[in-house]
């Protein structure tokens, strides 16, 4: 869709002058472009975000509940398709799914492909049908059942829907205040003459010339002089005010709307923002509530469809780890892998993966420690005891 096409539909389908524009409704027109990069760019920013993670996501494939690296593993985690890596297959999937609520992954030529278009005919006793499934500029001819395809539905409600309904409402605000700052640094004059000439006249031209634009381009322009006539007079009739209004009210309006855009997905507010400040509880927060949801949704369609019963029952799976989106420190982390390691809890090269570390090819790295500190209570007394002599009492 073309930008003309676009703004015709987002306007009530209003005609766009090509040649001869009517300058009001460019104007207009040049509004709503500023409003819906403000919407754009929080939505974007989120799913991004959203995508990003997802992407760092490790797609781990289990046989007989041993993790391998087969070419199930290869097919989601380096090339689910000749044309898209990866990272980007994920950024589409995760973006097709927040932009339209809803996302169909097909396999074709054992490959994977994001449907770019479909309909779905939903039925409740048997399997939905999808048609006219699109992928580029290919366009399958057949019809696939639910059991043929991945599908997901993010949620009941189309949530970028009421984010775009809520924003329709505060863009005026919005609107409003970047008018009043506009105003509060504007200039205004009274412009004296005798008379009005006659219309018609000579006299009647030259004056709806200073009107209508030597007057303009004179209040425009940084470095200008405005030739008045006898009888004529500018008078500056206040300076500029410098009110209230400020950038900084602006900057916080639109850091509203990615609030609104944050808490519709799931990410924590000041993630979108980009503050700085306790980013951590930031992190974990949309961990939390939006990535780890997130991950369980896709895994879930995934495990169903691809393994089935009787292939979860045997043990295979694939599961979506999250561990790798944080960045990790070693020196953050070190007295954290000394307790892991010697609680037992995880082996080195459990440890290794974790922090996206070549594992090490030796049976001693998969082994799991345990210092002696830690033994059953019965075992430690047992200890004291003999310490002490061997009494028992």
């Amino acid at each position: 869709m073309g930008l003309i096409s676009f703004l015709q539909e987002k306007m009530g389908g209003k005609h766009v002058p090509v040649s001869g524009f009517d300058s009001a409704l460019v104007e207009e027109y040049a509004e709503l472009v500023g409003e819906l990069c403000y919407r754009e760019l929080a939505f974007w920013s989120a799913i991004n975000m959203i995508a990003n993670a997802v992407s760092k996501c490790e797609f781990k494939t289990f046989v007989n509940k041993k993790e391998t690296q087969g070419p199930e593993y290869y097919l989601w985690n380096v090339e689910p398709n000749q044309n898209q890596n990866s990272s980007g297959f994920i950024h589409k999937w995760i973006a097709h799914l927040y932009r339209r609520n809803e996302c169909l992954i097909v396999e074709y030529g054992g490959r994977l492909y994001v449907a770019d278009s479909f309909v779905k005919t939903p039925y409740a006793l048997y399997e939905d049908i999808f048609s006219n499934v699109t992928i580029g500029d290919f366009s399958f001819t057949r019809t696939f059942t639910q059991s043929e395809v991945l599908y997901w539905q993010l949620g009941e409600r189309d949530m970028k829907k009421v984010v775009d309904a809520l924003y329709a409402g505060y863009s005026k605000l919005l609107a409003y205040s970047m008018k009043a700052y506009q105003k509060s640094r504007g200039t205004k004059g009274v412009y004296q003459y005798g008379t009005i000439p006659v219309a018609g006249t000579k006299e009647r031209e030259a004056f709806d010339n200073i009107i209508n634009n030597q007057i303009k381009t004179w209040l425009n322009s940084d470095n200008a002089a405005l030739p008045l006539g006898s009888g004529q007079e500018w008078k500056e009739l206040t300076q500029k005010t410098y009110s209230s209004e400020s950038t900084r009210d602006i900057r916080a309006m639109v850091d509203d709307i990615s609030d609104f855009t944050a808490k519709a997905v799931g990410i924590h507010p000041a993630l979108l923002r980009g503050d700085v400040q306790d980013v951590g509880n930031a992190l974990d927060y949309t961990l939390t509530f939006c990535v780890d949801p997130l991950t369980v949704i896709l895994q879930e369609e995934i495990n169903r469809k691809r393994y089935g019963l009787k292939g979860m029952q045997s043990g295979n799976y694939l599961q979506i780890d999250t561990k790798t989106i944080k960045h990790i420190d070693w020196f953050d982390i070190a007295n954290n892998v000394d307790k892991l390691i010697s609680s037992g809890a995880r082996s080195i090269n459990d440890i290794l993966k974790m922090v996206d570390e070549p594992t090490i090819d030796e049976p001693w790295a998969n082994e799991h420690f345990i210092t002696r500190n830690y033994m059953p209570f019965k075992e430690a007394l047992e200890q004291a005891n003999t310490l002490k002599g061997g009494e028992q009492k």
